[in-house]
């Protein structure tokens, strides 16, 4: 089941973390979360009024299994997969995260939970453009974690740069859960820089925010 943040924006609760599903022309999940969650989004798709061969893209925000693991149950639909070009070897497997990082050691306790895509993979750098998209690098949760910004629809996609916890306000990702927690503060701040506003703000983990979106991310600014 999805439900409506904004016209041609669906929102997953897949119980512990999030995926999204977003109408531009071109129909795209982003995130996928765990391979446990397959049922559900195909569902979700139907919920929405979509067909599963009318899925055109995922964007990934980075490589966690519980945003890539449910790559898998895409595996012969014909559509392209993005993901930040520092996390793409980790998604196609031609790379394993560093075990002489933390963060890096929990993904590879979680590889075998989530598997290289049949669909193709295409790195995305900043400043690139998906369909009315706009791929802003945000590393430091990942070192290829990114976030999208649609102008047009008014709706920023996150990912774990920041979370949700309850209490109305964004947080930055922890350092239990980062490669770098002051690369995190970053990226936020460059985010908030250089993004344009918008309303949406659709992140990882946590409830999705539909009014005011950029403000609270600059309020983490603020509080940096």
């Amino acid at each position: 089941m999805v439900t409506p943040l904004a016209d041609d924006v669906w929102w997953y609760d897949l119980t512990g973390t999030n995926a999204y599903l977003v109408d531009d022309g071109a129909l795209a999940l982003v995130d996928t979360g765990t391979r446990f969650h397959a049922s559900e989004l195909i569902g979700g798709l139907r919920d929405a009024g979509f067909e599963l061969r009318d899925l055109d893209r995922i964007l990934l925000t980075h490589y966690d299994m519980d945003h890539v693991g449910g790559l898998s149950a895409f595996d012969g639909v014909e559509l392209t997969v993005y993901v930040g070009s520092d996390d793409a070897p980790f998604v196609t497997g031609e790379a394993k995260p560093p075990l002489s990082n933390h963060k890096g050691l929990v993904q590879r306790l979680g590889g075998p939970l989530s598997s290289p895509p049949d669909n193709p993979v295409e790195p995305l750098e900043d400043g690139d453009t998906v369909g009315s998209f706009t791929v802003y690098e945000t590393p430091g949760h990942t070192p290829g974690h990114v976030c999208y910004v649609s102008e047009a629809l008014s709706t920023g996609f996150l990912g774990d740069l920041v979370v949700e916890r309850g209490d109305g306000r964004f947080h930055p990702s922890p350092w239990l859960l980062s490669y770098d927690t002051e690369a995190v503060a970053r990226s936020v701040r460059s985010l908030v820089e250089r993004a344009p506003a918008f309303d949406v703000a659709a992140m990882g983990h946590g409830v999705p925010f539909e009014r005011g979106g950029s403000e609270r991310l600059a309020d983490v600014v603020e509080r940096l």
